[in-house]
């Protein structure tokens, strides 16, 4: 079921990611440091203020909400509430653009406004296919909105070139298209009826939620500020962007494998019990080792290449120094999130998610004003990556006293041991071509760790493997009567 999840979204999560790569990889070329620098400042204040305001209004949906058929009073009462905290937001965004950049303040402020505004349609929308399981359909509307975030803002650029506020704005015109049509495809199944639960139940739910983002905020986002405030916005399209070409491959995994996980952990635990939320919850532990470790082994192994491939010269060998650290961080980021995170939330007490966030942050904000000074972005990534850790040991210690999760110690042991495999073979093949052209040896060394993924994990896990395959095949399968049936 995980991985078949996991199958299922992974191509539209795939799709985005692609697309945000993409994009990094064109707008480097056409703006300059500092305006792209400001670029990811602007989304950094957006994402920040959204996951206090908002983001918490799809984890209280699902929650209380459940899955199938939504009721029109639900949603009533949902739309209402995110009307209110999404003013607050704007609110709040207005006030912390005169801060963080306060030379261009109106520029940073109407962008932060903007990409909030928007994504709060698309969160909405969203959340009620997850609710519908309307699988397809999200893949393909999230699919939409990745074209529409890589076409739009290029197409900006051409018209208004070298400026973060376009770009920006171009981004979010495809966030606000793509969530208006998710809208009116999940609106179509809403059925009459009064909601499912109360304003207090939702908002009880919620506002632990709204605290424990705030508390995030030093976590997951305070390097980048302190490296603007350090240094300034050029340090932070550094950091930026080798965050985005570390993050990317792990996240799609973590992203794909949560979707899908997260409502079935839920119902899991209202039917069957604690442990047998727990066992599930073991699964996707071992799930996540096994399709990360080896991704992010290859991501470190070939950094150097990949960064001078699909950045400026201006962006290299500095870069390719901050994969380690941000990939690590990005593990426990998941683990954290989708596995241990996933227990405090079945029990209804996302309260203990600020106890289990409050370590992070101060580790992420110590570690950034001892380090980013003298390091720059190496050390807002080995500030990021130690707080981390940090949440990831807080959250660990308060979920096993809810509900233990037994750790598949045999599982991840065997992937590290598949991930130092496919590195070094990815390694190996890389710096023996180091004569030949760059895509060449990425190539080479791409292909050298697929081949060595592959053959390790069919003489170590053979059901996997072979469970893969019947998976594919099958899907394959389905696609090709899906076509054949029109032509019938």
């Amino acid at each position: 079921m995980l991985l078949r999840s996991a199958l299922i979204y992974g191509p539209a999560i795939l799709f985005t990611r692609i697309s945000a790569l993409l994009l990094l990889v064109v707008v480097t070329r056409l703006i300059n440091q500092e305006e792209y620098g400001l670029l990811t400042l602007v989304v950094t204040v957006g994402e920040m203020t959204d996951a206090a305001v908002t983001n918490w209004l799809r984890v209280a949906l699902l929650r209380l909400g459940g899955t199938g058929t939504i009721s029109r009073g639900s949603l009533a009462l949902a739309g209402k509430v995110m009307l209110g905290t999404t003013a607050l937001a704007l609110v709040i965004a207005t006030a912390a653009s005169a801060f963080v950049v306060p030379a261009r303040w109106d520029e940073f402020a109407l962008a932060v406004c903007a990409y909030l505004a928007v994504s709060t349609v698309a969160r909405l929308a969203l959340t009620m296919l997850q609710m519908q399981q309307r699988h397809a359909a999200y893949s393909l509307l999230e699919c939409l909105r990745g074209v529409l975030q890589l076409a739009l803002p290029i197409a900006a650029i051409a018209v208004f070139p070298n400026s973060f506020l376009v770009v920006s704005l171009g981004s979010s015109a495809g966030i606000l298209i793509a969530g208006v049509v998710a809208l009116a495809v999940a609106s179509r199944r809403v059925s009459a009826g009064p909601a499912r639960f109360t304003a207090r139940e939702l908002l009880t739910l919620g506002m632990p939620l709204v605290a424990v983002a705030l508390v995030g905020f030093g976590m997951n986002s305070s390097e980048r500020l302190f490296l603007n405030a350090f240094h300034d916005a050029t340090a932070v399209a550094v950091f930026a962007a080798a965050y985005v070409l570390a993050r990317q491959p792990i996240d799609i995994v973590g992203h794909a494998i949560n979707i899908g996980a997260f409502p079935e952990i839920m119902s899991r635990f209202d039917s069957d019990g604690p442990a047998a939320s727990g066992q599930l919850l073991s699964q996707v532990m071992a799930l996540m080792t096994q399709l990360c470790l080896p991704v992010a082994a290859v991501l470190i192994a070939l950094s150097s290449e990949i960064t001078q491939l699909l950045l400026p010269p201006s962006y290299c060998g500095r870069t390719s120094l901050l994969f380690p650290a941000i990939i690590f961080a990005m593990i426990c980021a998941n683990l954290t999130n989708v596995v241990y995170g996933a227990v405090i939330h079945a029990h209804k007490r996302p309260w203990m998610l600020i106890v289990a966030a409050l370590p992070g942050a101060a580790a992420t904000m110590t570690l950034s004003v001892a380090l980013i000074p003298g390091l720059s972005e190496l050390g807002a990534a080995l500030a990021l990556a130690g707080g981390s850790l940090a949440a990831l040991a807080a959250c660990v210690v308060i979920s096993e006293r809810l509900t233990p999760i037994p750790v598949p110690w045999r599982d991840i042991a065997l992937s590290l041991a598949i991930a130092a495999a496919t590195g070094i073979a990815a390694s190996l093949a890389t710096a023996a071509c180091r004569d030949m052209p760059l895509l060449l040896r990425l190539t080479a060394g791409t292909a050298a760790g697929g081949a060595m993924l592959l053959l390790v994990t069919w003489l170590f896990r053979p059901a996997a493997a072979r469970q893969l395959s019947a998976t594919i095949r099958g899907r394959l399968a389905v696609s090709r009567r899906s076509e054949e049936k029109p032509a019938s």
